[in-house]
């Protein structure tokens, strides 16, 4: 493939821009704006459907969401999560469920965590390309909390054990979310695969972040994020002239 072949070398002069898109218009302005990685992310649970986090997100609305970003997405490289339930249970539900994705316009799916290794293997097996997802993964919030991963000395071990498993296991890249910057360095050393962070430090091969968080659409976006725009002000300002004129 392509569009994986130019994103699977780390490259001191060139770090992975990743973003998440779930419609078709969001997908095409990423599209155009020249980002390398647009993620169909079951972050969408929280930032487009409404749900308190990831877990609720089903296959047929990840499948309703990848059709809608790969038709606006011409050039970058489209991942779609596998939600919550799809690839836990046995690896032949895994593969079938990484198919229905690809049918939907992805190029590439995500697994968190590095407990279902056969899996992602037999994904791979399928013909279909995986990213890794280790630190805090969103799906296991109930388990983990909503905090930094990988602290003490046994945690960041495992972490790090974890990365070179998928990639023993074929993953073309590996995300880390919320580790310290230290580990999530050592983790991109020490892997050949690009390491691409979330909250994790700028010592790593490549930055993904929810788009909207990234221009103040969501509200309470992570500590970590550099809020780039005020969207969601400018739609209220927006709304809010047109509600006057309609007054008048």
């Amino acid at each position: 493939m392509a569009k994986l072949n130019a994103l699977n070398i780390k490259q001191a002069d060139h770090k992975l821009a990743m973003l998440t898109a779930y419609d078709f218009q969001f997908a095409r302005l990423l599209d155009e704006s020249d980002v390398d990685i647009v993620l169909v992310g079951d972050s969408l649970g929280n930032v487009a459907l409404g749900y308190k986090n990831t877990i609720p997100v089903t296959m047929e609305e990840m499948e309703v969401h990848v059709r809608a970003v790969a038709r606006g997405v011409k050039r970058a490289l489209t991942v779609a999560d596998m939600p919550f339930g799809s690839f836990q249970a046995d690896p032949i539900t895994a593969v079938a469920n990484a198919i229905r994705l690809v049918k939907a316009g992805a190029d590439a799916v995500k697994i968190e965590g590095a407990a279902h290794l056969s899996a992602v293997r037999k994904i791979i097996e399928a013909g279909i390309p995986v990213m890794g997802h280790l630190g805090f993964t969103p799906q296991s919030v109930k388990q983990l909390g909503y905090k930094v991963q990988g602290k003490e000395r046994r945690s960041a071990a495992k972490i790090l054990a974890d990365a070179r498993a998928l990639e023993k296991a074929g993953c073309f890249a590996v995300v880390l979310e919320m580790v310290p910057e230290g580990l999530a360095a050592k983790t991109a050393r020490s892997l050949k695969v690009p390491v691409i962070g979330i909250g994790a430090g700028k010592k790593v091969d490549g930055q993904v972040l929810v788009t909207s968080d990234l221009i103040g659409l969501y509200e309470n976006p992570p500590s970590f994020v550099k809020k780039r725009a005020d969207v969601a002000g400018a739609v209220r300002r927006a709304v809010g002239e047109f509600i006057k004129e309609v007054g008048k």
